[in-house]
């Protein structure tokens, strides 16, 4: 059976999306101080994963409950850490809501495959739902985000029906409420076809299981998605949007001239495209008031597609 290359190179995934995972950014969106705790959601054979939770200062217990977004860093489901996603979560939190940057497995650490990424994926949602009432939670206002193999997992918890963990709950949805996609692979069949032979640990059937785009539907939730037009991956959002748009789904998608993939991860795009994120959440009644970001001066704009 045909296996994939080793999977960052087969996304084309840059250096510039690993090392974004692997240290703190330095980049700050936000100078309000925030809560933080971690939480242990899974157990696996390979170890426990974690929730890092991000949430306003000051409140022990919300007398409101909070929209929330849990985020999946990017790595191609190979590399990567929860801190990639450390500053929106900062931000969203300094504007209101619970933001989660959640843990999975990954080859590198956990040597295993991305269909147990998704599994991870889709716990992490259900743990928050269930949790919902002890972290101050609005189950029905759950946001799943991402960037690249981050952001194929978000989008796997609201569209891939397979791939549910034996110890999960399944009377809990995985189903987020909306999505926030920072250049995810959204088609990896193609991917996967594009490629010739490899090592990699990915079969073709795999590949067509965990393909977002496989299974748009009515009841798919919003999202905005954010592109370099000069990402390849950028090819399979295009897709997505048509897919989506077809069946009277909310769907945007934002680009940045001539920007490679992982461009979201540096300044200026960093505050852009966060600014935007917000603008969005605004939109459908989960955040309120004028977004705080501060822009750099003389920053891009991004390209409503």
């Amino acid at each position: 059976m045909r296996l994939l290359l080793p999977l960052l190179f087969a996304l084309s995934l840059t250096a510039v999306a690993q090392k974004a995972g692997k240290t703190k950014p330095t980049i700050k969106l936000t100078d309000t101080e925030v809560a933080t705790k971690e939480i242990v959601y899974k157990t696996t054979p390979q170890g426990e994963l974690k929730l890092h939770v991000f949430s306003p200062a000051g409140e022990v217990q919300a007398a409101v409950l909070r929209p929330c977004v849990v985020f999946f860093f990017g790595g191609g489901w190979k590399s990567g850490s929860y801190l990639q996603f450390v500053p929106q979560a900062e931000y969203l939190a300094s504007r209101g809501l619970i933001a989660i940057s959640a843990d999975y497995r990954i080859l590198n650490l956990h040597k295993t495959t991305p269909d147990k990424a998704v599994e991870d994926a889709k716990s992490a949602i259900r743990w928050v739902r269930g949790h919902a009432t002890e972290l101050g939670i609005d189950p029905s206002k759950v946001i799943a985000g991402g960037g690249s193999a981050g952001g194929h997992l978000a989008a796997c918890t609201a569209l891939v029906k397979a791939y549910d963990a034996e110890s999960d709950d399944k009377n809990i949805s995985a189903v987020p409420n909306a999505m926030v996609l920072f250049n995810p692979a959204m088609n990896i069949a193609t991917l996967f076809k594009q490629r010739e032979t490899g090592d990699g640990p990915m079969t073709l059937e795999m590949a067509e299981a965990i393909t977002p785009n496989n299974f748009v539907a009515k009841d798919t939730p919003p999202a905005i998605l954010f592109f370099g037009t000069a990402d390849k991956l950028k090819l399979g959002g295009d897709e997505y949007i048509a897919k989506a748009r077809k069946l009277g789904l909310r769907a945007e998608m934002w680009t940045a001239a001539d920007m490679p993939h992982g461009f979201f991860n540096r300044a200026p795009w960093i505050q852009v495209t966060a600014r935007k994120m917000d603008e969005f959440l605004i939109s459908l009644g989960y955040l309120g008031g004028d977004p705080t970001i501060k822009l750099p001066e003389n920053a891009p704009e991004l390209k409503a597609e």
